[in-house]
């Protein structure tokens, strides 16, 4: 009777783990390498078989899985949920479905997939043993793609839309060009078709669009932007404000990612928090000063130097897409960013004309807007604050390798305050002759 019991209650088991093969995981990680070899790319993946729905696996006793009965269903597991989701194109020409060239079942404890020739050699190697006792959802299933290939010097792309595998699916890629470094990328959800190996005019419209739309969607950059507008509002004296806030934020924005700024965790909610402050700087700058402000250019370009280290931030996980043209990219950043600065300029300024001369006065119109914008900025500023309050700081090594950023940024610092003393030399030397 206890025997008859147990295998019922085993049976149930098993059955409700093949029920729940068919719910839609969570979080799905979906490992993979593109190689180019000759006149083949090899394209191997490790996904999780949890992730393969409506794929009935068989199952022996206590709900194990029947390993040598799964494999007759790895191929088609394969090719319907991988294969038929992948897209790779080769100089733009998109390239047939690839041959299934081997899969495997493998563990989740398993870390053959470290690297390329590690994860090929578990693939095409001997399978688990038909004996192991594992339940499905604790496997993972590699597979060996080929596609036939013109040359192996073509440049390629890959579309991955595995996002139907789980609810948040991130999939990441290691390409694998002859004779190059590996390049690393990291997606999440479905990023479309993907340029392995950009050119650089290719790289610079990528990045220069990523710029452009970056402005638009940052709210705090905008409404800094908009505390340097209200009291100006002429465009021949706006030049030299919004020049200086694009130049200081792209000297920290390049200098960031080639690694000359701060690396803790503490560092982005200090940059949020002091882009806040900076937002109620300049709002109350504008309540209190009356006329048109002097030397704002120096303002704007002091805080352009926090901004900065903000935009290094959202661009980290885009530069993958950069190639080997790094430089170029961050240079198209910041153009992409001019451009969206100055679309916000063309509509702000007349709006603002307007307002001033059929709404409100000048003065009282300075003084709501910016106060409205301080009070933003505060409550902006006070949860950054609280956020950036959470970590320790790490004390300061005084060693050559930690000594050696700091002295580029003081010497960078002591430049750059020579400049702008030398350029405010000139201009009250402009000023005294014209007077």
């Amino acid at each position: 009777m206890f025997r008859i019991v147990a295998r019922v209650l085993s049976l149930l088991f098993a059955f409700d783990l093949a029920v729940l093969g068919h719910d839609i995981p969570n979080d799905v990680t979906v490992q993979a390498f593109l190689k180019p070899a000759g006149n083949r790319l090899q394209l191997l993946v490790r996904v999780p078989v949890a992730a393969l729905r409506d794929i009935n696996f068989p199952f022996r006793e206590q709900g194990y899985m029947d390993l040598a009965r799964s494999r007759e269903l790895l191929a088609d597991a394969a090719i319907q949920w991988v294969a038929d989701a992948v897209d790779v194109e080769e100089d733009g020409r998109r390239l047939e479905r690839p041959r299934v060239r081997q899969t495997q079942l493998s563990l989740i404890s398993d870390r053959s997939f470290r690297s390329f020739d590690e994860a090929l050699a578990h693939t095409m190697g001997e399978p688990l043993p038909e004996t192991t006792n594992v339940f499905w959802n604790q496997t993972m299933l590699d597979v060996l793609f080929e596609y036939p290939i013109r040359s192996e010097q073509s440049r390629f792309s890959i579309h991955p839309g595995l996002a139907r595998l789980g609810q948040r699916v991130v999939t990441v890629l290691r390409f694998l060009p002859p004779g190059g470094a590996v390049r690393a990328f990291e997606f999440t959800g479905d990023p479309g078709m993907v340029l392995l190996d950009p050119r650089w005019h290719q790289a610079a419209l990528q990045f220069v669009r990523l710029g452009f739309l970056h402005i638009l969607d940052g709210t705090d950059h905008l409404l800094f932007l908009f505390c340097l507008v209200i009291p100006i509002r002429r465009l021949w004296s706006l030049v030299p404000v919004v020049t200086s806030f694009t130049v200081a934020h792209s000297i920290t924005l390049i200098a960031s990612e080639y690694g000359l700024g701060p690396t803790g965790l503490w560092f982005p909610p200090l940059i949020e928090a002091l882009i806040a402050a900076s937002i109620v700087w300049m709002a109350l700058e504008n309540i209190v000063q009356t006329g048109s402000p002097r030397h704002r250019w120096m303002v704007a370009f002091g805080f352009g130097l926090v901004h900065g280290f903000g935009f290094s931030f959202a661009l980290r996980e885009t530069l993958q897409f950069a190639g080997t043209h790094l430089l170029t990219s961050l240079l198209s950043f910041n153009v992409g960013v001019e451009l969206g600065q100055l679309l916000v300029l063309t509509l702000m300024i007349p709006l603002l004309g307007l307002l001033f001369r059929y709404v409100v006065a000048e003065r009282m119109g300075t003084i709501i807007l910016s106060a409205l914008v301080a009070h933003t900025g505060w409550h902006w500023m006070v949860e950054r604050w609280e956020v950036f309050r959470q970590f320790r700081l790490p004390q300061p090594e005084f060693t050559a390798r930690t000594m050696a950023p700091l002295l580029g940024w003081l010497t960078l610092g002591v430049v750059l305050a020579g400049l702008l003393w030398l350029i405010s030399v000139s201009s009250r030397l402009r000023s005294f002759r014209r007077d």
